[in-house]
């Protein structure tokens, strides 16, 4: 079990802290299924590898799907206006349905489409090699430095949204800025985890935290727990059932939610009013 889960167990260490934090930014922006839509779009630009066979470790792949990325980074904040008719959420559901049909009739025309289509849902972080990982924390590391840099302006667009329109910030700018970092995150993983996991791993952790904890710090923290928790039982779960290792990620992902949606539900029932 060891030889196997190894570096599988070093990626689900090491890289979901950044997951967490922007899951925490995409849960208080109300667009819940931008990670999803953002994550299907970097799979189109893997599909699109595949279709010119190219190496999916080397970077024309990588910079094929980062540029299909940029370009849902550039249409979500676009529209995300301050009122709209049109609700952005809308926008997201047709990007994904239009990338992730758009990623079947490419991968129609490949020999191995039905066996990448699994990978693009599900992954296989098993196959993980060290190379993966320490490319993808380094990169966490400087798009997480970018972060730090410019904290105050993020979170004043993410969680001050009208205060930051009010005192004039390029708001459609930062969210520009915001999803290219995003994209980046995305593209960088999505090909180790697949659509779902990158889905589980953004959102799942942020909402426990958010149930069950009051300042930006402590969610983060509880998140970082949350994710770390998932994984490896996740990984502990498909291996003793020799059972797909994404699959049972993202369900396990969703056991904790219920669990710990549960214990957020009682505390609050038992607190005093």
């Amino acid at each position: 079990m060891w030889e196997v889960m190894f570096w599988p167990i070093v990626a689900c260490v090491l890289l979901p802290w950044l997951l967490v934090y922007l899951g925490l930014h995409v849960v208080r922006r109300g667009i819940i299924f931008i990670d999803i839509a953002m994550a299907q779009m970097a799979s189109l630009g893997i599909c699109l590898a595949v279709l010119l066979h190219l190496n999916l470790a080397g970077w024309p792949a990588f910079l094929i799907a980062l540029g299909f990325t940029l370009v849902g980074a550039a249409i979500f904040s676009l529209t995300g206006k301050r009122a709209s008719q049109i609700p952005q959420e809308a926008v997201i559901g047709i990007a994904y349905v239009v990338a992730a049909a758009a990623a079947v009739l490419l991968l129609s025309r490949a020999a191995e489409g039905d066996e990448e289509i699994k990978n693009m849902l599900v992954g296989n972080i098993l196959l993980v090699s060290p190379v993966d990982v320490w490319k993808c924390f380094a990169l966490f590391l400087f798009v997480g430095a970018i972060h730090f840099a410019f904290r105050r302006s993020f979170l004043l667009v993410s969680f001050e949204r009208d205060l930051a329109y009010e005192k004039g910030f390029q708001v459609r700018w930062w969210d520009f800025f915001f999803y290219a970092l995003f994209g980046l995150v995305v593209t960088s993983f999505v090909r180790i985890a697949g659509v779902l996991l990158v889905f589980s791993y953004l959102i799942v952790p942020a909402v426990c935290g958010i149930n069950l904890a009051g300042s930006l710090g402590k969610r983060l923290l509880l998140g970082c727990a949350v994710a770390l928790a998932g994984g490896i039982a996740g990984l502990y779960f498909s291996f003793w059932w020799d059972l797909p290792s994404g699959a049972a990620m993202v369900c396990t992902f969703g056991v904790l939610l219920i669990v710990l949606g549960a214990i957020g539900a009682w505390r609050r029932r038992a607190a005093p009013r």
